[in-house]
This record gives C-alpha cells, structure tokens and sequence, in this order.
C-alpha cells in the first residue's frame, strides 16, 4: 500500500453498520469514508466483535446521536495516514492495530498520576460522536444523489464499518504473533475484566475474588485474579452453561442465583467465604440489583467493589447500609488499562501464554451482512463472543 497523498486524499465507499434511531434495528448500509485528516489514520477492518455495549449504542448510550456507525470492538490494518504523525512515527502503512476508544499522552496530570487511565489530553470520546475536531469521516447519501447525511462515530472507532477513520492517539499497533481475531476480544471486554483484577483492584496472591456475570468481560476478570494467584474465585451467573466455560478460565466456585433457596446471591458468597465475604468483586452485567449485592459481598472495612458493566439507567440506588461496612466501590473503564502503555503488555501476556484460553472467548461468527444474526446470537445461552468477518 502506498502512503502517497493522492492514497490519503481518495474517498472509500465501502460498507458499514448504521443504527439510524433508538430502539432501530441496524442496517447494513453503503457509506462513504474520508481520507485521514491531520493526527489521524484509516484503517481497513479485518474482524470486529460484538459486545453488549453496542446493543446499549442502540437504545441512545451513551448519549443518543443518530444515525451512528456501530461497533468498537475491532483489528484492522492501516490503509493510509494523515499528516501530523510525528509523533507517532511508529505507525505505517501495512500496520495490524487495534482501534480503542481511550488514549494516552503519558503527559498530562491523570497520565501521571498513576491512578487512573482517563487520560485528560485524549479522553473517552462517547458523547458527540465525533471525531477531536467536532467533526465526522463518515457519511451516506440518501435518495439517490442526494446531499450526504452525517454519519455518527461510536465511542471514536466505529469498528463495524469496512474501514474506519481514528485518531492515531487511539490507535495500538499489535505484535503479529497474536492470532489477528484474537486482537478483536483484548480491544474492550476480556481487557476490560482482565485489567481491573490487575491495575484496578491489584489482587493477590491468595486473596478471594466474586466475578458477577460471566461474560467476556467476567471471564476476563476469573483469568486475571487467576493469573495473580487469587485462592478463591466465585463466579455467579444464571446461565448454567457458564460454569464449565468459567472453570475453563479458573473459577473455583460457581453460584447459580436460580437455584438460591431464598437467599441472597451476597449471602451465597458469605456462605463460601466463612462468613466473612470476599476481599474483591467485580459486577460485570450493569444490572442495578447486583450493584448492591456485589458490594454486599465484599468485606467489611476493607472489601473492594469495581462495577464493570453498562446499563441505559441514569442512576442506580446504592444501599447505604452496605456503605456502612466502609467497602469501597468504584466504577471502571477499559479495567484501568492504558492504551499505550499496558495494552501491548497484555498482549505479550498472550503471546507467552501467561493468559490462558483466549480462544475459548470465540463461541460464533458471522459475516457482516448478517449482523442482526449477531444480536441474535447474543441471546445463545452458549454465546460469549461473535466474531464479525469483514
């Protein structure tokens, strides 16, 4: 491929997923990608993936801009680069990257801080749908001819688009001896578990762990704590098929709240943990009730609780009694990992097979026409990941 500037200046008609209102079925439409602008590269999409963010993108989360080009899970290759790469001079042409939807500039307070990865310089872009500038590099046209129609951007990388137009800042370059799929399921959920066991709650060795849902991103959390010696590893969740799937990852303990005999799922976990609860809890689903019960299920005074999942609900109600206990609750995106400089560790962790089963995230796949097959498939009780072909 060449980086020449009549290659940056060409304008792709390609296809891409649009949900053009709330509560909308999306369609597979043909649009219209611009050349990367300043700062920015194109990417042409290899695999996306599905994750339960998107179908929220649907119903307006975070913030309900139509029509929008979903998807933010994804691998690509670079087509073409804008201008103004100077420092980022490490990406080319021909490069195998993951498109996210956080950046890093390692400059600013929050960077380096070392508490957190909302970087303040590039931010989650989830709100406008649009790029830095305020901007689209997406369009359709409508009616044959007509004037093209704004098109949306998710979360800053529309992944479910053939190619898709990002701001080099939230682009990570991948070592090619991970499986190109694979790349697609570490660019938001198994990452998103996987990491806050790791850079948010720091579990330790023989420490006890309650992962609420068990998900990519629940699945993501029992291989962390895992990997970084958790003694105890309660997964809940109310498909019972997920129990061989979370053993496959290292739970230890599985609790299915249909089968409670009237008590509480927090109870449970008291129940496996002498009494005592456990020392970290991840609620991984967004559903409010289980807010309070993972919070519940934690230790009194020094009992941690990070919430993982996304829901449609504007505020949840948090049992002040629970707060009483003095646990700690926090909320996390992308599992604290930064983009830049924890991600490529993730991925080598991968590679050397310090994460384990990252194949066994992949349970369908789809071609991109059939992307209503894909939410379909969500509903499989056996389901954990699609993978969309592109």
């Amino acid at each position: 491929m060449s980086t020449s500037s009549s290659s940056r200046s060409k304008m792709i008609t390609c296809q891409g997923v649009v949900c053009w209102g709330p509560g909308e079925a999306p369609k597979v439409e043909e649009i219209e990608v611009e050349p990367p602008r300043s700062g920015e590269v194109r990417v042409k999409m290899l695999f996306a993936s599905v994750c339960h963010t998107d179908v929220l993108c649907c119903k307006g989360f975070p913030a309900p801009v139509f029509p929008r080009v979903l998807g933010h899970e994804g691998v690509g290759v670079i087509e073409s680069i804008g201008e103004g790469l100077v420092s980022h001079s490490q990406l080319k042409v021909g490069d195998v990257v993951i498109p996210t939807y956080l950046g890093e500039c390692r400059e600013c307070y929050n960077c380096r801080s070392g508490r957190t990865n909302i970087c303040q310089t590039f931010p989650l872009q989830a709100f406008t749908g649009l790029m830095s500038d305020g901007t689209s590099r997406m369009s359709i046209v409508c009616g044959g001819g007509g004037k093209p129609l704004k098109l949306y951007h998710f979360l800053s990388c529309s992944t479910w688009s053939q190619y898709t137009v990002v701001d080099a800042n939230y682009v990570v370059k991948i070592d090619s001896k991970l499986p190109i799929p694979h790349a697609s399921f570490l660019s938001c959920g198994f990452t998103t578990g996987f990491g806050a066991t790791w850079k948010e709650a720091k579990v330790e060795t023989g420490s006890t762990v309650a992962v609420f849902g068990l998900g990519a991103v629940g699945l993501g959390a029992v291989e962390g704590a895992r990997v970084h010696g958790a003694a105890q590893i309660i997964g809940i969740d109310i498909n019972e098929s997920k129990r061989e799937k979370g053993e496959a990852f290292g739970m230890t303990h599985y609790i299915n709240p249909r089968c409670s005999n009237d008590k509480s799922i927090s109870e449970m976990v008291k129940d496996l943990t002498n009494g005592l609860g456990v020392d970290y809890s991840f609620e991984c689903t967004g559903v409010p009730d289980l807010v309070n019960e993972a919070l519940e299920a934690t230790k009194v005074g020094v009992g941690q609780m990070i919430m993982l999942g996304a829901g449609t609900q504007k505020s949840i109600a948090i049992n002040f009694v629970s707060l009483l206990g003095c646990r700690t609750f926090k909320y996390s995106v992308f599992g604290g990992v930064k983009v830049q400089s924890d991600l490529p560790t993730m991925i080598d962790k991968c590679i050397n097979k310090e994460i384990q089963n990252l194949n066994q995230l992949l349970s369908h796949e789809v071609q991109l026409n059939d992307i209503n097959k894909a939410f379909h498939l969500l509903k499989d009780p056996d389901c954990v990941k699609v993978l969309i072909k592109l």
